[in-house]
């Protein structure tokens, strides 16, 4: 086990799950992820995700009608200055099918993957293993992490 990694500064990739965690706050990742808030709500790093994130945490809400939730997902996804959004463009969807042709990934963790490496993000925070075989794509599982 090891303790969260973060840059002095640029940006980290939250995958969907990290958002669920904080969002919901899951234990211990919830707690696992408290410094990276606290370090982009300073300015020090940003956030980023592929806009496919609005999509992925909206589902479940909707799927409970609750809208308190998925207002709370709207307001950190589109309204948090911590959090930068990446638009899905062309540019991403043909990396995204490089990957998916090269490493298996589903389509959605390959624009996730795709994403990422375009931005240039120097950590992928997740805890789905199968980002480890995107080569290039410095992944850190909070599955692996101690709270500090």
């Amino acid at each position: 086990m090891g303790r969260l990694r973060l840059p002095s500064s640029g940006a980290i990739y939250f995958d969907t799950n990290v958002f669920i965690y904080s969002v919901e706050r899951i234990e211990p990742f919830s707690s696992i992820l408290k410094p990276a808030w606290e370090a982009a709500a300073r300015g020090d790093i940003e956030i980023v995700a592929s806009e496919l994130v609005v999509v992925e945490t909206l589902v479940q809400p909707m799927r409970d009608e609750d809208e308190t939730l998925a207002g709370v997902y709207r307001d950190i996804l589109l309204g948090a200055n911590e959090v930068r959004l990446i638009p899905v463009d062309i540019g991403v969807l043909e990396r995204a099918a490089s990957l998916r042709a090269r490493t298996g990934l589903k389509t959605p963790d390959a624009i996730h993957a795709a994403t990422a490496l375009i931005t240039g993000v120097s950590e992928f925070l997740t805890n789905d293993v199968d980002f480890r075989r995107v080569e290039g794509l410095g992944v850190s599982l909070l599955s692996e992490l101690d709270v500090e």
